[in-house]
């Protein structure tokens, strides 16, 4: 792990954060009616820093292992333009949003909570993880929210992320599309 002032350095040069689902936008929990329907909770906190750091100009983008409906359609709702899902190795994907964006590995920053992030987290130039995330993740993470996943992480790691670029007033949104 790394001192603040070194999370900082890192997170001052993103101009893209890659986001999983499951266990960071979400509490990790599968909830499944006797149909199969699949419902999740998200926090509209997290929803906002989402929507900030675009408003900073900074890309959004999620890559994760399952497929989803519902967390489709919540992504599309806040606009967010790359979204990959249902993908068991997301390396690929990293690749090709890279080649999209023209960017660096020390550009982007990745939030991931298990193993199938690893191989992003440990490409990225800041590697973010949840207070509850494996082991694996908390090892490879730069910084570790004090948030549980579904509970308010990616709001912080957004915060982090435009405090550490002097955008923190792109917080002070009265838009509450979150």
């Amino acid at each position: 792990m790394l001192t603040l002032e070194q999370v900082q350095l890192r997170a001052a040069k993103i101009r893209c954060v890659i986001f999983d689902i499951d266990g960071v936008m979400t509490d990790c929990k599968l909830y499944l009616g006797p149909d199969g329907f699949e419902i999740k909770a998200v926090s509209v906190r997290d929803g906002l820093g989402i929507k900030n750091l675009q408003r900073a100009g900074i890309e959004v983008a999620v890559i994760s292992g399952r497929p989803s409906e519902a967390m489709q359609r919540r992504l599309e709702h806040l606009g967010v333009p790359h979204i990959v899902l249902a993908t068991e190795n997301k390396l690929p994907a990293y690749e090709a949003l890279l080649q999209r964006l023209g960017l660096s590995d020390d550009e982007c920053a990745m939030m991931g909570d298990d193993t199938p992030d690893l191989p992003l987290m440990r490409r990225v130039g800041l590697a973010l993880t949840v207070a509850d995330a494996h082991r694996t993740a908390m090892q490879a993470a730069h910084w570790v929210s004090a948030f549980r996943g579904g509970e308010g992480a990616v709001r912080e790691a957004s915060d982090l992320i435009l405090d550490a670029q002097g955008r923190s007033d792109a917080t002070l949104s009265v838009d509450m599309a979150g």
